[in-house]
């Protein structure tokens, strides 16, 4: 588990295919020279890019994960070389200054207006239809990897919606989200409360 809030940046500096198929995943190499490495070991989980993966080489600064191909093909930012934001999973002592997040990207969305407003960033992302339900005024998304706060929900006749959030100056200063465009693909994960009230909906609904 993660709380969404990032701890460094780090960057992606090779992608090596695991095996010569096209289906093949990869192994990346990533620098972190900001990350506290003083408690990471083999097999520790560290979320790059919001995704969870699982360290199995360390160097100096440097750290090495493999990315199977499912996980390649429903995220962003993890198939080449760039800056990518971390966060090493958290204690179950530690402070949830963000909010409990899982590692586990559950879509992509897209971002529409990524603009300064005042001395804050408004950013605007369309979100695909089978994650539109789970959004909500005052909840919580992460984006990224990075915790934040849903201020707005239009939805579509498509079944889409878009999601209207603000960034305070120290967040795009400290993320990768500074480089977002109109355009840019995100990983999306929804809240868990949205989830397991999902679940709970459906599940009476069908009972009934």
């Amino acid at each position: 588990m993660f709380t969404g809030i990032i701890e460094s940046i780090g960057k992606i500096e090779s992608v090596e295919p695991l095996q010569n198929s096209a289906y093949a995943g990869v192994r990346l190499a990533v620098h972190a020279p900001t990350l506290d490495f003083s408690d990471v070991k083999l097999g520790d989980s560290i979320a790059i890019q919001g995704a969870c993966m699982t360290v199995v080489a360390m160097g100096n600064h440097t750290f090495h994960v493999d990315v199977s191909h499912e996980s390649l093909s429903k995220t962003v930012g993890l198939s080449q070389p760039g800056e990518v934001n971390l966060e090493k999973a958290m204690r179950l002592s530690d402070r949830v200054g963000g909010h409990l997040v899982s590692g586990h990207v559950d879509g992509l969305g897209s971002v529409v207006e990524f603009e300064p407003v005042g001395e804050s960033w408004h950013l605007q992302i369309r979100a695909p239809q089978m994650l539109a339900a789970f959004f909500a005024y005052k909840g919580s998304v992460t984006v990224n990897g990075v915790s934040l706060t849903v201020n707005k929900v239009d939805d579509h006749a498509s079944g889409e919606c878009d999601i209207h959030i603000n960034l305070i100056p120290h967040t795009v200063q400290m993320t990768t989200l500074k480089h977002l465009k109109a355009g840019s693909p995100v990983n999306l994960e929804i809240d868990q409360i949205a989830r397991y009230c999902e679940r709970i909906v459906k599940t009476m609904n069908l009972s009934q």
